[in-house]
């Protein structure tokens, strides 16, 4: 009960992140065309990305838990991977067309509107600082997450406060454009990094933090156990993840005995979240027919 009550708070805790953040995105759209400012628009797209992120979390929050059927036999926690490759992509696009528009304005610099850059950073850092805080003390993936791209979202805004206060002292024009590609480069990155960690879990690929030879070293140290073959890991959505193995025993072995291996060898995993275990037993002159 208390586990379902945590995930529901973490839920509505997204869900008033995702009204602040896409409520102030569509303002931040508009004062940037208004302040004629790139580093705001860059940043405004950069908002949208979050918004789109924060809207699928709480969505699929809720969708990713619903019970296993004979459709989705493991369940829809996958659901949450689609939503991280939609939003990466949304991301990397959005990141290359503020570029195509950034690049030009080292060349030709423009007037910005510095006490419009002023006004909407400290905006931007009051939401989106109540945003970051409401999700900080989050359990799950998807609030770190969040928490994470909300805090780097109050960074860039106080980039563009220090950037919009030296404007309106100095006209240096070509801060403005300097920053938006170095905000949108340094996000590029860090999206770039995730897409690539979301590309292979969607490959089915062992997950981050996983060593299948120490789960096969585990596995050989079991008393009665001689060998394992075809042990594989992959993940449903980055946090619950499956295993399968077959353990190879003595012929000798007992009805009893096979039940204390199957028992010790998930005892030995218990601390790598696996939601799927499933260990076949082979007899050492027995013929598997996977090999």
């Amino acid at each position: 009960m208390g586990v379902k009550h945590s995930h529901n708070h973490g839920n509505s805790n997204i869900k008033l992140a995702f009204f602040l953040n896409f409520g102030f995105t569509i303002l931040e759209i508009i004062g940037g065309l208004m302040t004629n400012s790139m580093a705001i628009i860059s940043d405004a797209l950069h908002d949208l990305g979050d918004s789109i992120s924060l809207g699928l979390a709480w969505f699929l929050g809720n969708y990713s838990e619903k019970e296993e059927n004979t459709n989705y036999t493991y369940g829809y926690r996958r659901y949450s991977l689609l939503a991280a490759m939609i939003n990466t992509i949304v991301l990397i696009i959005g990141s290359f067309l503020v570029l195509w528009n950034a690049i030009p304005r080292l060349f030709n610099p423009e007037q910005v509107d510095a006490q419009g850059m002023i006004g909407f950073a400290v905006l931007g850092i009051i939401v989106n600082g109540i945003a970051a805080f409401k999700t900080k003390g989050g359990t799950s993936l998807n609030e770190k997450v969040v928490s994470w791209h909300l805090l780097e979202d109050v960074l860039g805004w106080i980039a563009v406060l220090i950037v919009g206060i030296i404007l309106y002292f100095k006209e240096i024009r070509i801060l403005d454009p300097i920053l938006s590609i170095g905000i949108t480069v340094y996000i590029l990155y860090n999206v770039v990094i995730n897409f690539k960690k979301t590309l292979l879990l969607f490959l089915q690929a062992v997950p981050e933090g996983i060593n299948v030879d120490e789960i096969v070293s585990k596995f050989t140290e079991i008393d009665n156990v001689l060998d394992t073959h075809h042990t594989h890991v992959w993940s449903l959505d980055s946090e619950h993840h499956v295993l399968s193995s077959h353990i190879i025993v003595k012929n000798d072995t007992s009805l009893e005995g096979i039940s204390i291996i199957k028992e010790k060898a998930k005892k030995s995993i218990e601390d790598l979240n696996m939601e799927h275990v499933t260990i076949e037993i082979d007899f050492e002159d027995e013929y598997c027919k996977m090999n």
